[in-house]
């Protein structure tokens, strides 16, 4: 039981480390991003103010976090409406290009991978 309680300790530290940590790139991102760019979603142009800038996320263009260069070129502030959609759209393009779409919605050809025929000349011999 002591050695289930220890495990326990030991992941929850880990959880709390990871958290922790993720909060504190956030806030060193997040604080540049407010301190360049307008206070105004890219999107849909929703401005912010004190009172509710809590709503302005900072969104990574290339959609890694760990990509922040100080000039911001990664970044875009946007609104929590926009930055959900926004990964929608990425999560739905993802799904659409492992389905073989093209996620622009232009037509593409299809390869075809069987092979239905291959067989079919030493089908016709036996006969």
């Amino acid at each position: 039981m002591a050695n289930d309680n220890s495990k326990s300790a030991h992941t929850d530290r880990l959880i709390a480390d990871a958290v922790r940590n993720r909060q504190s790139r956030e806030e060193g991102y997040r604080e540049r991003a407010l301190k360049i760019y307008p206070w105004i979603c890219g999107r849909c142009s929703r401005e912010f103010s004190h009172q509710n800038l809590r709503e302005l996320t900072v969104h990574h263009r290339d959609h890694n976090h760990d990509n922040n260069p100080g000039d911001g070129s990664n970044w875009e502030l946007l609104c929590l409406y926009c930055h959900d959609n926004e990964h929608s759209r990425q999560l739905d393009a993802d799904a659409a290009r492992q389905a073989g779409i093209d996620p622009s919605g232009a037509k593409t050809k299809a390869v075809a991978t069987g092979q239905p025929f291959a067989n079919l000349k030493d089908l016709l011999k036996r006969k």
